[in-house]
C-alpha cells in the first residue's frame, strides 16, 4: 500500500506537478477514491489515517526530490507536526513560519470554530517548499461513532468558508463560526474579545439567569448558554484581552482562547448586539485490490504489484530527460526489491 501510493504520487506529479496533487489530495471524493484503490476500508474513518500514513511513508525518502513532504498524522504525532515542517524547511531553506501558522489555525478551525460533535484526533499537513499546502484532518464523534473529515488547501483566509471540502453526514446541531454568511457575528466577536472580559462575563451572567423567565431561544442557544459558565469564562477571555486581536483570523491564533471562548463571545455578538452566529454544517467506491479488512475480498498483493509495474512502465514511457526517469525507474526497481 505504502509502494502503490509513491507509485501513482510519482505520475501524478510528474503529470500535472505538486500543486496537482495537492488539488486532488485536498478534494474528498478523489481521497475517498485514492484510499480504496490502495485497498483500505471504503466505509471506515480509518481509510483515512491509513491513506495518510501510506502516503507519509511512502514519500519520506523522494519528498525532497519532488519537492513534497508530508507531516503530521494521528493521535500524539499530529502534534509532531510543527517540528516536522520546521525540519523540512532547514532541508530547503523555506521560511517555516507560514507553515506552521497554517497548520496551528486549520486545526484550530475544525476543533474549536466549527462546533459539529467531531473531536479533531489525526492532522495531516503536506506542503511544498514555495509556500504551497494541504491538510486532510479527521474528528470522531464519540457518541454515534462516526467520522468526519475536513479538507483544506491552501486557504486564502482562515474565517470565511475556508474548507476545500467537508466529508460526512450533516449534522442539525451545528455552530459554524467561519461560515461566510457571519461575518457580522466575528466582527463584533473581535471587538468584544478586545474589551476587558469582564463585560462579556456580565453579558453571559444576566443571559443565563434571564433565559428561563424572558428568553425564548431555539434548542441549539440553550445548549450553548448552558456550557458557559461566566467565572470561568473570563479567565479564558483574559488571552484575547491582552493578545488585542485585530481581526478573527488573529482571534483564533491566540493560544487557549478554545471553542468555550469562541462560543461565548459569539452567543453574546448574536443574543447582545443582534449579529446572528451561523449554524450552516460545512459537509459538501469501487475496489481496485481489495480491503483490507476483507471486503469485498482480501488485499491482492499480486495484482498490487502488477499495478505498480504498470506504473513503472507508464513513468518509462514519458518525456522526461534521461537522468530524471533514470531516477524515478531506480526509485520504483527499489520498491519491487522491499516488497
Amino acid at each position: 500500500m505504502t509502494s502503490l501510493a509513491q507509485a501513482m504520487t510519482l505520475v501524478i506529479v510528474e503529470e500535472h506537478g505538486v500543486a496537482g496533487m495537492l488539488a486532488r489530495i485536498s478534494d474528498p471524493f478523489w481521497f475517498q477514491a485514492f484510499g480504496c484503490v490502495l485497498g483500505f476500508d471504503w466505509h471506515s474513518g480509518g481509510l483515512t489515517t491509513t491513506t495518510c500514513g501510506a502516503l507519509k511513508e511512502g514519500l519520506r525518502d523522494v519528498s525532497d526530490e519532488i519537492g513534497l513532504v508530508v507531516a503530521g498524522g494521528k493521535g500524539k504525532t499530529s502534534r509532531r507536526t510543527p517540528l516536522e515542517i520546521e525540519a523540512a524547511c532547514e532541508r530547503t531553506g523555506a521560511d517555516p513560519a507560514p507553515l506552521v501558522r497554517a497548520s496551528r489555525l486549520s486545526a484550530k478551525v475544525d476543533s474549536a470554530a466549527v462546533q459539529d460533535g467531531y473531536q479533531v484526533y489525526q492532522h495531516t499537513f503536506l506542503f511544498t517548499p514555495d509556500g504551497t499546502w494541504a491538510v486532510v484532518q479527521q474528528g470522531m464523534n464519540e457518541d454515534t461513532g462516526m467520522a468526519r473529515r475536513y479538507h483544506w488547501l491552501t486557504a486564502p483566509a482562515f474565517d470565511s468558508d475556508p474548507h476545500a471540502g467537508v466529508a460526512g453526514r450533516a449534522e442539525q446541531q451545528v455552530l459554524n463560526l467561519v461560515a461566510g454568511e457571519a461575518d457580522g457575528n466575528r466582527k463584533v466577536a473581535t471587538e468584544l474579545a478586545r474589551e476587558h472580559p469582564s463585560k462579556v462575563a456580565r453579558e453571559i451572567a444576566r443571559l443565563r439567569e434571564a433565559e428561563p423567565r424572558h428568553l425564548s431561544l431555539p434548542r441549539r442557544h440553550e445548549a450553548r448558554l448552558a456550557d458557559v459558565d461566566p467565572t470561568r469564562i473570563e479567565r479564558v477571555l483574559l488571552k484575547s484581552y491582552e493578545a488585542q486581536p485585530t481581526d478573527y483570523t488573529s482571534l483564533l491564533a491566540v493560544p487557549g482562547v478554545g471553542a468555550k471562548g469562541l462560543r461565548a463571545l459569539s452567543l453574546v455578538a448574536e443574543l447582545t448586539y443582534g449579529e446572528p452566529a451561523s449554524v450552516k454544517d460545512p459537509v459538501s467506491f469501487s475496489y481496485a485490490h481489495g480491503g483490507k479488512d476483507g471486503t469485498p475480498y482480501p488485499v491482492n498483493r499480486k495484482v498490487c504489484d502488477s499495478t505498480v509495474e504498470s506504473i513503472r512502465q507508464v513513468l518509462s514511457g514519458t518525456k522526461l530527460e534521461r537522468s530524471e526517469k533514470r531516477a524515478a525507474l531506480t526509485r520504483l526497481a527499489g520498491l519491487s526489491a522491499r516488497a
